[in-house]
């Protein structure tokens, strides 16, 4: 029997825990989504994000920019934002108009408040070792992992994928954690073979059901950070229905990784808000 790993309770779990602990705080942490021109997705993700923020405790300061602003300004405006008194994390929404400079504009936002890992002084932090804030889907994926309860420590994880925000992230949560994986990239050697062997499957490559029943060993635990648009809608690198008898666990699309992202993008906010209340900076 496969179990699937229910992500909308898991985030809720943490949102519920996120919640008791900023009622703790001495003052209400701030945080923005910024938001540059009138893309109906961006503007669905950060109305969510805003309504998430304030049921949590956590004041929602609205940046939007029209999408003909410059990078220059538009750096100039985050680093007012990042002045804002108790702000405790800005992200900037992506994708951007391909008239800014991404990285420019990403690295305007102080490394202190950079609750993506997006900055470049903010990613570095974290592939150095310091793990203070972390990449959201990344964690996500490892808490996705953990809440099966099982034994990690002599099973063998692949990791599909070493893109940005999923494969390379959790790579080095993995490392961390001293356990054994194997990194699949599109020029890996005995690809198949080496899914077939292992006990955890981490995927984020944006496949649409690329992995198929036959592909893993029974028992398997799969966690499908992977997202491709189709006729049917949004679906994962995993598919489900072959998939479905075979694993062990697994994580759906949607309604797994997506949902403790964002969980994970406010505990990060709450990290920098405890720092932030002692005057320890992150």
């Amino acid at each position: 029997m496969t179990t699937i790993i229910d992500g909308k309770k898991i985030s809720k779990e943490i949102l519920a825990e996120i919640q008791r602990e900023i009622t703790l705080l001495s003052f209400q942490p701030v945080f923005c989504d910024v938001l540059v021109g009138e893309d109906p997705v961006s503007m669905q993700y950060v109305k969510m994000k805003a309504k998430m923020a304030e049921n949590i405790g956590i004041k929602f300061h609205q940046a939007f920019f029209p999408s003909g602003i410059t990078t220059e300004n538009l750096v100039r405006e985050i680093e007012t934002l990042n002045k804002i008194e108790n702000m405790c994390g800005i992200i900037v929404q992506l994708p951007l108009p391909s008239s800014l400079d991404q990285q420019k504009v990403l690295d305007a936002v102080d490394p202190h408040l950079d609750v993506d890992c997006l900055s470049t002084k903010g990613s570095e932090k974290f592939y150095q070792g310091d793990f203070s804030l972390g990449f959201p889907t990344a964690l996500a994926c490892l808490a996705l992992l953990d809440s099966t309860n099982l034994g990690l420590k002599d099973k063998k994880i692949a990791v599909l994928g070493q893109g940005k925000l999923v494969g390379k992230p959790v790579s080095k949560l993995i490392s961390a954690r001293n356990l054994n994986q194997t990194i699949i990239t599109s020029g890996t050697i005995d690809k198949e073979k080496i899914l077939k062997e292992a006990d955890v499957i981490i995927s984020g490559m944006g496949n649409g059901k690329y992995i198929k029943g036959e592909m893993i060993k029974a028992g398997a635990v799969i966690i499908d950070a992977g997202t491709s648009e189709s006729n049917a809608g949004i679906v994962g690198d995993v598919d489900l229905e072959s998939i479905t008898g075979i694993a062990g666990f697994v994580s759906p699309v949607p309604g797994g990784v997506g949902p403790v992202t964002v969980a994970m993008l406010f505990a990060n906010v709450l990290k920098v808000a405890k720092a932030h209340k002692t005057n320890n900076i992150l």
